[in-house]
């Protein structure tokens, strides 16, 4: 809806010299609780992760720097049930979009404590003029920017010590009214970074789906 986006993740994993498997399932849940446009527009962010440790997913970075050597089949054995929240602030300056967020994830299936992380972005259509005609390669439809984001400890040491810390460029091409591309390549920044951090993806949005659904069984929108 116009203040509530949800998503649904199905992961997995596949390891050269290893092993493909799958690593579960992500309920991902936006909120915007105001309804018109700010100098700044805050954002609710609510993840429920069900996985093993065997998932490679780096959506985003929180806590320290973990690095294991233990092989896929072992990492599934153990299962997590994690919780993520999000604050995302938002602003438009211009033609630029500015976003900040601050991250706290719990593992609700070990005492760990909360983990933190960060991550903050800027980025501008190449053109904010329309062309006038319909057309999957014009500027307009493509946007760019760069990204930092990393870790900021946890509850049992909350800092930058033995965290890691990503800078990247972005690209997104609006490849229809629905869909959209995305392609990160980003550099890691400390020691315990991994050297590059590829992210890349595909979104299709489905708007209305309430009311779509609403019709289909018969009832009122």
């Amino acid at each position: 809806t116009s203040r509530w986006t949800t998503e649904l993740y199905l992961e997995g994993i596949s390891t050269k010299d290893d092993s493909t498997i799958s690593t579960g399932w992500r309920l991902e849940n936006r909120f915007r609780p105001l309804k018109r446009e700010h100098w700044i527009n805050p954002i609710l962010y609510f993840e429920y992760e069900s996985i093993n440790e065997a998932s490679g997913i780096a959506k985003e970075i929180v806590g320290n720097a973990e690095i294991s050597d233990e092989s896929n089949a072992e990492l599934r054995r153990v299962h997590a049930h994690e919780l993520e929240t999000k604050l995302i602030l938002s602003s438009t300056v211009h033609d630029w979009n500015i976003s900040e967020n601050f991250i706290v994830e719990k593992n609700l299936s070990e005492d760990e404590g909360f983990e933190f992380g960060y991550a903050f972005g800027v980025y501008r259509p190449l053109s904010s003029l329309a062309s006038g005609h319909a057309c999957r390669f014009c500027r307009e439809n493509f946007a760019a920017g760069f990204e930092m984001y990393g870790g900021l400890g946890s509850t049992n040491g909350f800092g930058l010590k033995d965290t890691a810390h990503y800078f990247a460029p972005v690209l997104a091409w609006q490849v229809s009214e629905n869909s959209t591309l995305r392609f990160s390549p980003g550099i890691g920044l400390t020691d315990v970074s991994a050297p590059a951090l590829i992210r890349f993806g595909y979104s299709y949005e489905i708007h209305g789906f309430g009311q779509k659904v609403a019709r289909l069984f018969g009832g009122h929108s």
